[in-house]
C-alpha cells in the first residue's frame, strides 16, 4: 500500500510538472484573451483515470494553483477582495482541479481511449462552465461588456475552449489507444497478434493524425476571435490558408492509410 501511495504521489507531480510546461506551449493565443495548447491538460487526466477521483483532484488543484501563479497579472485587472477571490476559484483553481473528474468513466466504459475521451469531454465541458460564470460576473465590464454579460461570456470562452477540447479529445484517443494506463505501471498497450516489426505502424500513423489536427486546429481557430471585441467571428475564416490546411489533411490522412496498410498486409502475410 505505502510503494502504491509512493508510486501515485511521483506519478502526479511528474504529470502536474508535464502539464504546467504544456500549458506554456501555446499553438493559439487569442487577442483577448485565452488560449489552444498541446493537450496540457491530458496529464493531470490520466492521473485521474489511473489512480482515481482523489488523486486526480489533488492534481488539478495543485496544477490550477501553478496556473494562477503564472497569470497573476490577470488580477491586477480587478478590484476587491470579492472579485479577486472569484478569479482565483473560477479561472483557476476550480476551473483546473475539475480535470480530476476525467477518470469517471475507467469503470463503465470498457475501452481505455473511449473513456479517456468522455473523461476529457467532460473536463472541458465543467471547465469551460467555470469560465463561463467567471466572464458573466467578474469581467463583466471590464474584458466583457456589461450588457448580455452571460450570452458574451459563452461565445467569448467558447473560441479557446472549443479548440482546446477538440485537441485534448484527439491527444486523449491517440494516448489511450497506445499506452495501457490500468497496468500497474504504464506499459505500451498489447495488440493482437500483429506481425513482428509492425507495432510501431499504428502508433505512427496514429502521431501523424493527431499532429495534423493540432495544425489544422491552429491554423483555423487563431482567426476565429475578434481582436477588439472577444467575440467568435465566423466572417474571418475567410483569413484561413485553406490550401495549407487541406494539403496537410490530406497528407496525413494517405500516410496514415498507407502505414495502416502496410501494417495490415504484413498482418495477413504472417497469418
Amino acid at each position: 500500500m505505502k510503494n502504491k501511495t509512493v508510486r501515485a504521489l511521483v506519478e502526479s507531480a511528474v504529470m502536474v510538472a508535464l502539464a504546467t510546461v504544456l500549458s506554456l506551449i501555446k499553438i493559439v493565443d487569442l487577442p483577448a484573451g485565452g488560449s489552444v495548447t498541446i493537450a496540457s491538460m491530458l496529464p493531470v487526466a490520466v492521473i485521474a483515470y489511473r489512480h482515481g477521483l482523489g488523486w486526480g483532484l489533488g492534481a488539478g488543484l495543485v496544477h490550477g494553483a501553478i496556473q494562477q501563479l503564472l497569470g497573476l497579472s490577470s488580477l491586477s485587472m480587478v478590484t476587491g477582495w470579492q472579485s479577486i477571490l472569484a478569479v482565483i476559484l473560477l479561472d483557476y483553481i476550480v476551473a483546473f482541479a475539475v480535470i480530476g473528474f476525467a477518470g469517471v468513466f475507467r469503470h463503465t466504459v470498457k475501452n481505455q481511449a473511449t473513456a479517456l475521451a468522455l473523461g476529457c469531454v467532460l473536463v472541458c465541458v465543467l471547465r469551460y462552465a467555470c469560465h463561463v460564470v467567471s466572464g458573466a460576473t467578474v469581467w463583466a465590464g471590464l474584458s466583457i461588456p456589461t450588457q448580455a454579460a452571460l450570452g458574451y461570456s459563452f461565445i467569448y470562452n467558447a473560441t479557446y475552449m472549443v479548440p482546446e477540447t477538440i485537441v485534448l479529445v484527439v491527444a486523449a484517443l491517440y494516448i489511450g489507444s497506445t499506452v495501457d494506463f490500468r497496468a500497474e505501471m504504464p506499459t505500451r498497450m498489447r495488440r493482437e497478434a500483429a506481425a513482428k516489426g509492425t507495432g510501431w505502424l499504428a502508433p505512427v500513423a496514429g502521431l501523424v493524425v493527431t499532429a495534423a489536427v493540432i495544425y489544422d486546429v491552429a491554423a483555423v481557430f487563431s482567426h476565429l476571435q475578434d481582436a477588439e471585441s472577444g467575440e467568435f467571428a465566423i466572417t474571418q475564416i475567410t483569413e484561413v490558408n485553406w490550401l495549407v490546411v487541406v494539403i496537410v489533411t490530406a497528407a496525413a490522412a494517405a500516410v496514415a492509410a498507407v502505414l495502416l496498410g502496410i501494417r495490415s498486409s504484413m498482418r495477413r502475410r504472417s497469418a
